[in-house]
């Protein structure tokens, strides 16, 4: 990275992105313990993973701008890990992960990211968004009798109505901020008796120290860690580049996957040994980054800083600041994330687009696994596509004027599912002596082209025809010499 590119992805925005990470650096405190009360473990792990994730990947990731931290998908994954062999092995396993993500992002693997369908995609940022707001209903509704409700409700509402209503005034500093700041004011003056982010959890008080995973380091391990490191690895980077992709669409700007990889990865490898779970790209936290005016790596390092000096020196306001106003923040994250237009013009997309939109964001919704979700929308997609491309295949007769010999000229791609729409372009009823396959504009994709173009090579033949094949290319003649019994082309010399 040169000296111009340094500065234009540091300091291009300094005022706006160190306030924009504030804003973060406060809604990652709740999200962080949350995470860590669901992978079963202390709400110090989720924030020191918080901390050096954030800080971490503002220099050596791949998106400008991009948050990442301890998150909810990943939390999911590590719940059977923890429970069945413990701590340790989570930090061993997180360290694993690092290294395949690593490996991920030097063998350049993150081109194929663009293989995952757009439909998945909004689906996915969709799912999400349900999530998101989806978790916080608990701090909304079924509250415990003690807490005063409707105080509640106010303050989610007043929160709202400063981060929706103070950006027509101005947009000096977040509306984000804003609001948790006066929210936090007014819990205190006034007494009020609702829940406070104090509430989740221990907040740590001292840095995170280095230490080695005190598991045994033997083929025993890596066979108990592996299989879950796999996972997260996976998960995460798709995470990450989902991320980064909204992150690239909010400001118009592009990203390096592979060096995103590479940046997630190094980020776990170090969380591993500071007593920290894996984490990835936040959609959620890096859309209030983006809406807030954050643009370069420096809200990313801001975030993660203000997380670790709020956590250790303003624990007393942090753990005063009503969840309430939290929870406005991340409603406003829901909001903004949900691709409104995905339903707004769903008469001009197409069917299938729309199917597997909804089937993405469906399942994840239901079974809160992202990566399901994503793969169940990436086979529809493949499934609908093949479809598509099937059908595409033309076949044009010409007879000859003594009714001797029919030419017919192929187009399309010819793979198995093809199959049935190809053979019904030929007669086979009809009496010729020679048949003239034209293969020039076509292409034979797999086993099943082959097995259809032979089964009406031999039909032909049964009733007493010549068949010559022509035009083949050469992948198209080498596949067909390779697997067919009854005719062995060679490739046409004009290819």
């Amino acid at each position: 990275m040169n000296l111009t590119t340094w500065k234009r992805e540091w300091f291009f925005n300094s005022r706006q992105d160190i306030l924009a990470g504030a804003v973060v650096g406060l809604a990652l405190i709740p999200e962080a313990i949350a995470f860590s009360i669901i992978a079963g473990v202390d709400p110090k792990v989720g924030l020191y993973a918080s901390f050096i994730i954030a800080v971490t990947t503002a220099f050596l990731g791949g998106r400008p701008a991009s948050i990442s931290a301890a998150t909810g998908a990943m939390a999911l994954l590590m719940i059977d890990l923890v429970k069945d062999y413990g701590l340790q092995f989570l930090f061993a396993a997180t360290f694993l992960t690092g290294i395949l993500q690593v490996l991920f992002g030097v063998l350049k693997l993150g081109r194929y990211m663009r293989y995952v369908p757009r439909a998945v995609m909004v689906g996915y940022i969709n799912a999400l968004a349900i999530l998101i707001f989806k978790a916080q209903l608990p701090e909304l509704i079924g509250l415990p009798s003690t807490v005063n409700v409707l105080t509640v409700y106010l303050l989610t509402a007043l929160s709202l109505a400063i981060i929706y209503i103070l950006p027509r005034f101005t947009k000096v500093v977040p509306s984000p901020l804003v609001a948790l700041v006066v929210m936090t004011i007014a819990a205190i003056s006034l007494n009020l008796n609702v829940p406070r982010v104090g509430d989740k959890g221990e907040l740590p008080t001292a840095l995170p120290s280095f230490a080695l995973p005190e598991v045994p380091f033997n083929l025993e391990t890596l066979n108990i860690i592996l299989p879950y490191s796999v996972t997260l690895a996976i998960v995460g980077l798709l995470a990450s580049f989902l991320t980064a992709s909204l992150v690239d669409e909010f400001t118009d700007t592009p990203s390096d996957k592979n060096q995103e990889a590479q940046g997630q990865g190094i980020a776990n490898m170090i969380t591993g040994f500071f007593g920290g779970m894996a984490g990835c790209g936040m959609i959620g936290q890096s859309v209030i980054n983006v809406q807030s005016g954050g643009r370069g790596r420096l809200s990313t390092l801001a975030a993660g800083v203000f997380l670790l000096i709020a956590i250790l020196g303003l624990q007393i306001w942090v753990k005063q600041m009503p969840m309430a106003a939290l929870v406005a923040v991340m409603i406003m994250v829901s909001i903004g994330t949900f691709r409104w237009s995905s339903f707004k013009n769903i008469r001009r997309i197409p069917r299938t687009d729309t199917a597997v939109m909804l089937t993405t964001m469906l399942v994840i919704v239901f079974t809160s696994n992202f990566a399901l979700g994503v793969v169940v929308g990436i086979v529809m997609s493949t499934v609908f596509f093949s479809r598509k491309i099937a059908q595409l295949v033309f076949v044009d007769k010409m007879l000859s004027q003594d009714g001797s010999h029919c030419t017919y000229k192929v187009a399309g791609q010819i793979f198995f599912l093809s199959r049935d729409e190809f053979l019904e372009y030929f007669d086979f009823t009809e009496l010729v002596e020679n048949v003239t396959i034209d293969l020039t504009h076509a292409h034979l994709w797999d086993q099943g082209a082959v097995e259809v173009l032979d089964k009406a090579i031999l039909k032909f033949r049964r009733n007493g025809a010549e068949v010559d094949l022509i035009g083949l290319n050469e992948a198209s003649a080498t596949l067909l010499d390779k697997l067919t019994d009854y005719q062995k082309p060679k490739p046409a010399h004009n290819q």
